[in-house]
């Protein structure tokens, strides 16, 4: 259900942030990946899996899945010197695809 998962991912966000403020005085930074869909295994087995992928990715502002790598890169940025004054940000690593949303019939046979 997107709307039980949009929900999910508010709390996330917010609890990235409430986090982020808490621990900033101890030098502690706090931050998260909202990763896009990727093409693993996992989806490939969901029914529709794939023709979801592929609307998502004609949807997204790159035109393009998320990538593993891209995912990963993101993560050892914020992990390194270079993010160091980056905290409580949840970064969108998904082509472009959350500027953008879900069709009313995306989830409509899910």
């Amino acid at each position: 259900n997107y709307n039980t998962m949009g929900v999910a991912k508010a709390g996330l966000e917010a609890a990235t942030r409430y986090a982020a403020r808490d621990l900033g005085p101890a030098k502690i930074r706090v931050n998260a990946i909202s990763a896009g869909a990727m093409r693993t295994l996992s989806l490939a087995g969901i029914a529709g899996g794939r023709e979801k992928l592929s609307q998502g990715r004609a949807m997204s502002a790159l035109k393009e899945d998320t990538s593993m790598e891209g995912v990963a890169g993101t993560a050892l940025w914020l992990l390194s010197d270079l993010g160091r004054s980056t905290t409580g940000e949840v970064v969108h690593v998904d082509a472009g695809f959350h500027m953008i949303g879900l069709p009313d019939d995306f989830g409509a046979d899910s």
